[in-house]
This record gives C-alpha cells, structure tokens and sequence, in this order.
C-alpha cells in the first residue's frame, strides 16, 4: 500500500527508447501540483542560471480556465512530466506498468510541457482529470534537452488558425471578433465581390493581400466604425460584406493603374501599409458622406488621385516626404499615410459641403 509519502499510478507505457522510460495516467490537477513543480526560469545572485519555465501568461491562463468551466470541455492533450529521480517503474506486462513517486522530499517531478493549462485547471472547481505523459530522464542535462526539444516545436502559422476560426463554436470572446473577421476576409476572397482571389490565404496562396491585414481592418470597423452597427442588422454580414466591396470596387476604378498586375512589392495600393490606410478612408467615406454604392465611393476617393503615390513619385506626408516604396507595414508608416489620405478626405467634404448651394426656402416648422 502507497504510504502518504508516496502516490501510485496504474500506467500505460509506450516503447520508444532503450534510454527512456515513458508511461502516460490520468490525473487530477491537484494531484499532478502533489509531484510536480513548475520551475521557472532564473539567475541567483551570482548570475547562476536556474529552472527553465517561462513566466506565467495570466491572459492566455484565464481563457484556458473559462473554458474548462463549461460542462462539455475537454483537454485531450497530456501535461509532460519529467523525473530524474524518486520514482519507481514495476512493469506488469501487457503495456502496462506501476509508477511510484516518492513525495518524501518534496515533488520531484518537474512539468515540461503544459505550465500554463496546469495552472488553470488548478483554479477550476470541477472534477477535471488530464492525461499525463511522464518521462523518466536520466539526469538534469537530459530533462533539459528534453524540454527544449518539446517546446521548440514549430506553432501553427496565425493566418491557418484564423482561416479555421468561422468554422469553430463556442469561442472565447477574443477569438470570436476574429472568427467574424475571419469569416468576412473568406467571404470577400471567395464570393463575388471586387476582391475575389485578391487575399492571400492558405486556402488562396496567390492571393497578393495578406488575409491579416483584411481582418484588422474589418475587426477595427467593428469594434468602433461604421460596421459596429451593419453587423447588428438582419442580414449584417452581407451589408458588411458589400460595403467593403463597394469600397474596393471604387478603388480599383479610381487607381487601376496601380491595382491590376501589382503586389506589394510594386504598389503600396496594395501593400499592408496601403489597405490598412484605405480602411480608415472607407471608414470616413462612410460616415461622414453615407458613402454606400460604388458610385458614391468613386466620387469620395476622386480628390485622392493625384495626390497619392502609390507605384512612383514621393509621399508629402505633413511636413516629412517619403519616396513611394519606403513605406512599410509598421505602426508609425500606417499611421502617417492614414493621417495623410483621411485629411485630405476631410478637407474635400467640407469643401463640398460650403460649395453646395443654400436651399431656396428654409423648411417651415410644423
């Protein structure tokens, strides 16, 4: 019988090395928190480098955690545990095998792979048990190489992620803004709209605009423009859906020189720099002229023609002039060439509106 120094575990073992012992269990995070520590990274006072755990990411831990609280949650994958000592393996064939741990001194095991879902099933108050994959290592330098052979695993690009995101429930909130985001830059891409097979996507990989810089726009109009109020409507995400394609319909007819047969190499019209400032100039168009219809965005975008230098020429951007290609996708170019192309959308409204003539008659109050 295991004495209260001890914990036992009826384990599966998987054969993969002549070095290695590797056995997998369920637990409890409680349990697993019994003999295991996380340990994280650090220098004492010498500068003598200890542990190997990054910090805690309490935004990345909380989402994890409201997850876990719903009833219909799952973790299939393992917390990784690693030993060096105190545990004993009895192999009762058949796979199967017996691990003791010996908590006389403390949690000797260290997690490897899992800190962060560790510490949230930690906080959850529900009977939540995880596998956990144990690796019995031969000393400390051998637990190490292991952590950095497990961690340096290459993640799963964004765009590939987001691509997936319309077709997932049930998100946390974060991931839902992007999933609608998401759903519209597909939408765009593959519909019939002004920019189909223009958004490069791992569905459309000859795309020529990034499928991130679409979805920050639209997640932007969302969260604070026009589209704040669109999306609330019945049909919401087609009147989204085709305002955006109205805008970049005009686009296209009022610079087509520097649209078709361009990538971002050859025209910021279509560079991240470019598209992102372009929201903001649909954004304005929007709201200040109710521009909606192509037509109507054809006649707002006009004033812009001769003063943008997308393929050639230099930016006057506000007292600092910049050659056409030296812009980037970066905070502080997007935000110049935003402020440059909204002013001067703001200056030809306003020069519109003391142009229009003053009604005859004044409408009589009833």
């Amino acid at each position: 019988m295991p004495s209260s120094e001890t914990m036992q575990y009826l384990t599966v073992t998987a054969q993969q090395s002549s070095e290695h012992t590797v056995l997998v269990f369920a637990a409890k995070a409680s349990d697993i928190l019994r003999f295991a520590t996380i340990d994280r990274i650090g220098r004492d006072a010498q500068g003598v480098l200890s542990g190997f755990q990054r910090p805690q990411v309490a935004a990345h831990i909380r989402e994890i955690q409201d997850y876990l609280e719903k009833p219909n949650s799952v973790l299939p994958n393992p917390i990784v545990v690693a030993f060096t000592e105190k545990v004993g393996v009895k192999d009762l064939g058949n796979g199967s095998a017996q691990l003791t741990i010996d908590l006389s001194d403390g949690p000797p095991g260290l997690v490897v792979d899992g800190q962060q879902r560790l510490t949230a099933l930690s906080a959850v108050e529900r009977d939540f048990q995880v596998f956990v994959s144990v690796l019995i290592c031969q000393d400390e330098a051998e637990l190490r190489r292991q952590f950095v052979l497990i961690n340096n695993t290459k993640p799963l690009p964004k765009s590939l992620i987001y691509e997936l995101l319309p077709t997932v429930d049930d998100l946390p909130a974060r991931l839902s803004r992007r999933s609608t985001a998401a759903d519209l830059t597909a939408r765009l891409n593959f519909e019939n709209t002004a920019l189909k097979g223009y958004i490069r996507q791992h569905t459309c990989p000859e795309g020529i605009i990034a499928d991130t810089v679409m979805q920050k726009i639209i997640m932007e109009s969302l969260a604070n423009g026009v589209m704040r109020d669109l999306i609330r409507h019945a049909k919401g995400e087609d009147e989204c859906l085709r305002l955006i394609s109205n805008f970049f319909e005009a686009v296209k007819r009022v610079f087509p020189d520097a649209w078709y047969g361009h990538k971002p190499t050859t025209s910021r019209l279509v560079h991240g720099a470019g598209i992102q400032a372009l929201g903001d100039v649909m954004e304005v168009l929007a709201a200040r002229a109710d521009a909606r219809t192509v037509e109507e965005f054809v006649e707002g975008l006009a004033c812009l023609r001769d003063k943008a230098a997308w393929t050639e020429g230099e930016w006057e951007l506000g007292g600092e002039v910049r050659r056409w290609n030296s812009l980037q996708n970066v905070n502080r170019d997007v935000a110049l060439l935003k402020h440059y192309l909204v002013g001067l959308i703001k200056a030809d409204l306003r020069q519109k509106r003391q142009a229009a003539p003053a009604p005859l008659f004044e409408t009589a109050e009833v």
